[in-house]
């Protein structure tokens, strides 16, 4: 017989050892930067987490950020904003190429810095000196002065919502030069001056007459947050709530409830019926995820009725989701660690919506669509929870937030699925990754579960969908494991395309090195 002492562990030998911890102190693996920095910019954010603060994840991102080439960096800003639609993360790494290589903003500026919001954020990162440099040279304000230049009235107008910094602080900044009258007095106006109100562009013009008799005047086709702070009455503000559309509808349920919206008599019944119709659900194209933050932000002053209608348009929004072929394992992390928020803290806008919640959504939504599928929540053990899919998927997903809280063991329901000697197609974790109970020397428990059950399910497939990414993993990428960074709705389409064998886990960086470099012009 041979000697069990020198045998009985060399499948594990097999395997790649941990190379690094993470954060919570567990066995991992680290991620190139290359890696690391796509699964950032695609859906990763800059807020604190349960782990690291907001300062760890921006002294990451910038690391990052300077290992790879600047051609890489260049194409994962743009990739960003234009397929991962982020935010901050864009226009943080177009701030870095301020400093790094100046000479590919002129391809790179226009295609990332595509409203007020993000030219707003790019200037406050750079006026920060986080990336080296507070001033602006020559090119970047020539090249906000152009974005302003290509801007309708009416773009320049939306703008202008939003401060620290305000577009009238842009303005003083590049000194624009107007090429109409209208624009002369719209940039006026920004920036204090006193100026006659016939000169304006219509829509002001409109917006200024419906402050001065709302009952009346037509309401003016400005950007929404210009109507919030006006002392137009509850009727006034009825008549706004009748005509928004239905993401506008969505997204200001507690605006119209602070302003008395849901007091007059029929408008609780038309926006919930507005919310709930299928055909205005799948014409917004919205996902279950919008739908969740929705309802978690619905204040007490938001009727139960149209609460109840945020489900409904759920139910529909799920037909936006791909199913899942086979046999289907979703693992969703109730772990202490996953009651953080699911973007970060953020003093005065931390979300509602935890990762919990996320993790939640997620293992009710793919139940759903896959009633067979079998869902199994997890902490430092497996935790029991029965239910049923005939539930509504929020039903399911507040089941699943209210249970666990302990340590986090990500190996725990591979090693429940070898102990039942489980046939599988498909496993799904949904977590913060940050193994630490089941830390151990070599390989970590999760590669080391995961090889025992491909032993038995050798076509099967492993996904680990990491809420809040970071630069380690718990499973080695290969032709049957992908690592996703972050959530947001289009994860569900990630990890359809993966399980159906049209995207492996090299997606993210082939997918930014395949993005042109071309000029704005051609973008």
């Amino acid at each position: 017989m041979a000697n069990k002492n020198l045998f009985s562990s060399y499948f594990g030998r097999l395997l790649e050892r941990a190379s690094t911890r993470n954060e919570a102190g567990g066995a991992a693996y680290e991620r190139t930067a290359r890696e690391a920095l796509a699964q950032f910019a695609a859906t990763g954010c800059l807020n604190g987490t349960f782990y690291a603060t907001d300062a760890d994840h921006l002294k990451a991102t910038l690391e990052m950020a300077c290992d790879v080439p600047v051609e890489f960096l260049a194409k994962t800003a743009i990739f960003a904003r234009e397929r991962g639609h982020m935010k901050d993360m864009p226009a943080l790494l177009v701030a870095v190429l301020t400093v790094r290589a100046p000479e590919l903003l002129p391809i790179v500026f226009p295609r990332v810095v595509d409203n007020g919001r993000m030219l707003r954020n790019y200037v406050q990162i750079v006026r920060s000196g986080v990336v080296g440099r507070k001033s602006f040279g020559t090119r970047p304000k020539r090249l906000i002065r152009e974005w302003l230049d290509a801007r309708s009235d009416r773009r320049i107008l939306a703008a202008s919502m939003g401060s620290d910094p305000s577009l009238a602080d842009i303005v003083k900044m590049v000194h624009p030069k107007p090429k109409t009258a209208t624009r002369s007095a719209l940039y006026g106006r920004l920036i204090g001056k006193d100026v006659e109100v016939s000169a304006l562009p219509e829509e002001l013009q409109a917006f200024e007459a419906f402050k001065a008799d709302p009952a009346s005047a037509p309401i003016p086709d400005v950007p929404f947050s210009m109507l919030t702070s006006l002392p137009i009455g509850r009727r006034g503000w009825a008549r706004i709530a009748e005509t928004a559309t239905w993401q506008t509808t969505r997204m200001n349920l507690n605006t119209f409830a602070r302003h008395g919206v849901f007091e007059v008599d029929g408008m609780t019944e038309k926006i919930a019926k507005r919310l709930g119709d299928e055909r205005q659900v799948r014409r917004a194209r919205v996902f279950p995820y919008q739908l969740l933050m929705a309802y978690k932000a619905a204040g007490e002053g938001v009727p139960p009725v149209v609460r109840d209608a945020l489900q409904t348009a759920m139910e529909h929004a799920l037909h936006n989701v791909p199913g899942l072929p086979g046999r289907v394992v979703v693992c969703p992390d109730v772990s202490g660690s996953m009651r953080c928020a699911a973007t970060g803290y953020r003093k005065g806008s931390t979300s509602k919506v935890r990762c919990v919640d996320v993790a939640g959504l997620f293992a009710a939504a793919i139940l759903r669509n896959n009633p067979r599928a079998t869902v199994l929540p997890f902490e430092h053990r497996v935790v029991d929870v029965r239910l049923n899919a005939r539930d509504s998927v929020m039903t399911n997903a507040e089941k699943l937030a209210s249970v666990g809280g302990g340590g986090t063991s990500c190996s725990a329901p591979l090693a429940e699925l070898n102990r039942r000697k489980a046939k599988v197609d498909t496993v799904v974790f949904v977590s913060d990754n940050e193994s630490w109970v089941d830390a151990r020397s070599g390989a970590t428990a999760t590669m080391d579960q995961w090889r025992k059950l491909k032993a038995r399910n050798p076509k099967a497939r492993l996904v680990c969908v990491d809420i809040q990414p970071h630069r380690t993993v718990q499973a080695t990428e290969a032709t049957d494991i992908l690592n996703v960074g972050g959530f947001s709705d289009a994860v569900f389409d990630v990890v359809a395309a993966f399980t159906n064998g049209t995207g492996g886990p090299e997606r993210h960086v082939a997918a930014i090195e395949a993005v042109e470099l071309a000029p704005a012009s051609a973008a």
